[in-house]
C-alpha cells in the first residue's frame, strides 16, 4: 500500500504516469534524474524519462538542484542520469570525478553544438527601421568597447556603472563570468547583477528586447531566447584551453587573461554502480543523439505552451520525429513507445 502510494506520487510529480504492459525495468527502484533548472535539461529529462516509463517500464523522479552539487550527488550514487553534462564548463569538478571512477560519460549527445556568451539585441548595434529604433551603439563590437557604453546599460541601483546581467547564483557560469568582469578590467564600469533564476533572466531580457531597450547579458544556447531574438553576441579573445582552464579553476579573476567560451558538446553521464547494473538503458542513452534545431523546436514549444517540465514538449518531439528516436531504441522498447503515444492520443 505504501509502496503503491510513493510511486503514485513519482509518476505524478515527473508528469509521466508509470508504464503499462512495458518490460521490466532493470532497477527495481526509481532511476533518478539530474532536475538541473533550466528549460533544455528540462526537455531532455523529459524525453528520457518517457521512454524509460513507457518503454521500459521503470519509475523515474528528478532530484532538483543546480550544477556542481547535481555533480556531487551523481559521483556519490544519489542521482543516476545527468542529461546535460557541460563538462567544459566543469572542467575541475568533473575532471576529479571521473579520475575516481565514479561517474562516467556516455557516448550520447544531447547538444550538438552549445553556444555561450555575452548578448546585447541587434537593434542597439545596427538599429531597426521596422520598429523605430536607432543605433544607440553603432560601434559596439567587442567586450573591450564595454567600457565607453556603461551609461547605455545604466543599472538603477548603482547609476555610475552598468548592469552585466550574469547567471542565476550557484550555476558554475555566473562563477566563470564574474572571473570574466574581473580579468576583462569591467568591474570598475558594470554591476555583476545575479538574477534569482533562470526565469528572472528570460525575464528581463523579454522585457528590455520588447520596449527596445538596452541589455547587456550572458546566454546560452540553443534556447528559446537566442531562437527568438536577434541579438549579437559580442566577440572576446579567440578560445584558448590553457587561459579558459586556469580561469575555471580560480578563486577570482584577478591578475589572469580571459577568453571566449568554448563551444561545446553537451553529453550525458551516468553513475558508474548504476550503469553497472542497468547495462540496456546505459545502451540507450549511448545511442541519444539530438540534434541541435529539434531542442530549439522543444524549447519554443514549451514557452508558447507554458510547458516549464518539457513533458508536453517531450510527448510533441516523440509524435513528430518517429524514425529519429527509433534508432535509439530496441525494437521492442520503441513499439511500446509508440503504443504510449497511441493510447496518450486515444486519452484526449
Amino acid at each position: 500500500m505504501i509502496r503503491s502510494v510513493v510511486t503514485c506520487l513519482l509518476a505524478w510529480a515527473a508528469g509521466l504516469g508509470t508504464a503499462h504492459a512495458a518490460g521490466d525495468c532493470e532497477l527495481a527502484r526509481p532511476i533518478r534524474f539530474a532536475g538541473n533548472d533550466w528549460a533544455s535539461n528540462s526537455f531532455h529529462v523529459a524525453l528520457a524519462s518517457h521512454i524509460l516509463a513507457k518503454g521500459y517500464g521503470c519509475e523515474v523522479t528528478s532530484v532538483p538542484g543546480t550544477t556542481q552539487p547535481l555533480l556531487n550527488a551523481l559521483a556519490k550514487g544519489d542521482v543516476d542520469i545527468s542529461m546535460e553534462l557541460w563538462k567544459d564548463n566543469n572542467v575541475e569538478i568533473w575532471n576529479k570525478i571521473e579520475k575516481s571512477g565514479r561517474a562516467l560519460e556516455t557516448r550520447g549527445v544531447s547538444i550538438q553544438g552549445a553556444i555561450q556568451g555575452w548578448w546585447v539585441p541587434r537593434y542597439l548595434v545596427e538599429g531597426d527601421a521596422r520598429r523605430g529604433i536607432k543605433a544607440k551603439a553603432p560601434g559596439l563590437r567587442t567586450v573591450s568597447d564595454l567600457p565607453r557604453h556603461k551609461a547605455l546599460f545604466g543599472d538603477p541601483e548603482q547609476p555610475a556603472k552598468g548592469r552585466f546581467y550574469n547567471c542565476k547564483l550557484g550555476w558554475n557560469c555566473e562563477k566563470v563570468n564574474s572571473r570574466k568582469l574581473e580579468a576583462y578590467g569591467l568591474l570598475a564600469h558594470y554591476s555583476n547583477f545575479r538574477p534569482g533564476s533562470g526565469a528572472a533572466l528570460d525575464a528581463a531580457i523579454a522585457s528590455a528586447y520588447r520596449r527596445g531597450r538596452p541589455i547587456l547579458f550572458y546566454y546560452w544556447g540553443p534556447t528559446w531566447v537566442l531562437g527568438r531574438y536577434d541579438l549579437v553576441r559580442l566577440e572576446e579573445p579567440a578560445y584558448d584551453k590553457a587561459i579558459w582552464d586556469a580561469l575555471d579553476k580560480a578563486e577570482s579573476g584577478e591578475g589572469l587573461r580571459a577568453c571566449a567560451y568554448p563551444t561545446i558538446r553537451v553529453t550525458i553521464a551516468v553513475n558508474r554502480t548504476f550503469a553497472d547494473a542497468a547495462p540496456g538503458i546505459v545502451g540507450f542513452l549511448d545511442r541519444y543523439r539530438m540534434q541541435d534545431e529539434h531542442v530549439n523546436q522543444a524549447l519554443v514549444f514549451m514557452r508558447e505552451n507554458k510547458d516549464r517540465t518539457g513533458a508536453k514538449a517531450a510527448r510533441e518531439f516523440l509524435r513528430k520525429h518517429t524514425a529519429l528516436w527509433s534508432e535509439w531504441l530496441p525494437a521492442e522498447v520503441a513499439q511500446r513507445v509508440r503504443t504510449s503515444l497511441l493510447a496518450d492520443h486515444s486519452a484526449r
